[in-house]
C-alpha cells in the first residue's frame, strides 16, 4: 500500500474593494451639493422677487413673532385686515394701522400724499409772493405795510393785520372796521380766493378788559365779533363763503407781544390759508376742539349793556 501524505489545504483570501471606481458614496455627496445649490438659487430668486415690505415683515417676524402677530404694522399687512393688528398683505408699506392707533392715521405717507403736500406747499408759497407783490404795487396797501405780517406756519399761510397806537383797525371797544382796514381786507379777498384751500380767521385783543370780570360781554366776545366782521368783508369782496372753515375769538389768550400784554400789536386779526394737511387735522379733531372752544367759535348774541364803562377791550 503506497504511503500517501496528506495534501496541505491552501486558503486564498481575495481582498475585494467595494465598488472600486464605480462605488455609490460619491453620489451621496453630489446629491447634497446639488440640493445646496438648488436651495441657494431658490433663495436668490426669492430675494430678487420680494418687495421691501415683505423683507421687513419677514425680518420682524423672526426678530419678534409675537409683536408682528399682535400689533401688526408695516410688516403684518394690517391695512387690508378688518381686524386691526393682522392681515395677509405684506406688500403694503403705508396705511398700516397698529392696535390702539387712531383709525385713518397712517404709519407713513405714500408717494401720492407726499406729492400733494409738496404741491400744496408750493401753492402757499406762490400765494405769499402774490400777496407781497400786491401790497408793494397797491398804494392803499403799501401805506399800511408795517401792519401787515405775512409768513408760513405749520398751519399754512398766515396773514396778520395788527393794530397801531395811532391807527387802530376797530373803534375802541367795538367791532366796527375803520375805513382803511376795510380796504385792506377788500383788496386781499380776491387773491385769497385763488386757491381752493380753506381759511381760518382768528381775532385777538390786548389784555385790557371790561369791568365785569368776564361775566358779561368780554374780550372773547369782542375778538369773535371782530373776526366775524372780517369774514363778512372777505366774503362780500370775493372770497367763497364755503372756504371759511372756522371763525375764532381768542381774546387776549395768545398775545403777539408776550412781554407787553397791553401792546397794540396784540390787537390783531389773523387769517390763515390752511394747508390741506392742517385742514384734515382740524376736521378730524373737531370733536375734541369743539368742546374746548365752543364759546370762542360761536358768534355771541349778547351786547354790552348801555352805559357799561369801556375801560379796555381794545
Amino acid at each position: 500500500m503506497a504511503d500517501t501524505k496528506p495534501q496541505p489545504i491552501v486558503i486564498k483570501k481575495i481582498k475585494k474593494i467595494s465598488g472600486g471606481g464605480h462605488g455609490a458614496a460619491w453620489k451621496i455627496a453630489y446629491a447634497d451639493f446639488v440640493t445646496a445649490m438648488m436651495a441657494f438659487f431658490l433663495l436668490m430668486w426669492l430675494l430678487g422677487s420680494t418687495t421691501k415690505a415683505q423683507l421687513q415683515g419677514i425680518a420682524e417676524y423672526f426678530q419678534n413673532p409675537e409683536k408682528v402677530s399682535l400689533e401688526g404694522g408695516s410688516g403684518a399687512g394690517s391695512a387690508t385686515s378688518v381686524i386691526q393688528g393682522g392681515g395677509t398683505d405684506l406688500t403694503r408699506t403705508v396705511g398700516q394701522v397698529r392696535n390702539g392707533a387712531t383709525p385713518g392715521k397712517t404709519v407713513a405717507p405714500n408717494a401720492t400724499q407726499v406729492r400733494d403736500e409738496q404741491v400744496d406747499k408750493q401753492n402757499l408759497e406762490a400765494l405769499k409772493k402774490a400777496l407781497e407783490s400786491q401790497i408793494e404795487a397797491n398804494p392803499q396797501l403799501s401805506a399800511f405795510r408795517s401792519q401787515l405780517l405775512i409768513d408760513i406756519t405749520r398751519e399754512g399761510l398766515r396773514i396778520q393785520v395788527v393794530d397801531s397806537d395811532k391807527r387802530p383797525m376797530f373803534a375802541l371797544g367795538g367791532a366796527d372796521l375803520e375805513a382803511y382796514a376795510r380796504t385792506i381786507f377788500q383788496d386781499i379777498a380776491p387773491t385769497l380766493n385763488q386757491l381752493p384751500n380753506h381759511i381760518s380767521i382768528t381775532g385777538h385783543t390786548d389784555a385790557l378788559s371790561y369791568q365785569n370780570q368776564g361775566k358779561g360781554y368780554s374780550n372773547y366776545n369782542l375778538s369773535a365779533d371782530r373776526a366775524n366782521v372780517v369774514r363778512q368783508v372777505l366774503v362780500q369782496s370775493g372770497l367763497d363763503e364755503f372756504k371759511v372753515l372756522r371763525v375764532v375769538g381768542m381774546g387776549s389768550a395768545a398775545p403777539f407781544d408776550l412781554h407787553n400784554p397791553d401792546s397794540s400789536l396784540n390787537r390783531r386779526v389773523s387769517i390763515v390759508v390752511l394747508s390741506k394737511q392742517a385742514y384734515a387735522r382740524i376736521v378730524s379733531d373737531q370733536g375734541a376742539e369743539q368742546t374746548a372752544s365752543t364759546a370762542a367759535q360761536v358768534r355771541p348774541q349778547i351786547q354790552a349793556p348801555a352805559g357799561l364803562p369801556v375801560a379796555g377791550g381794545h
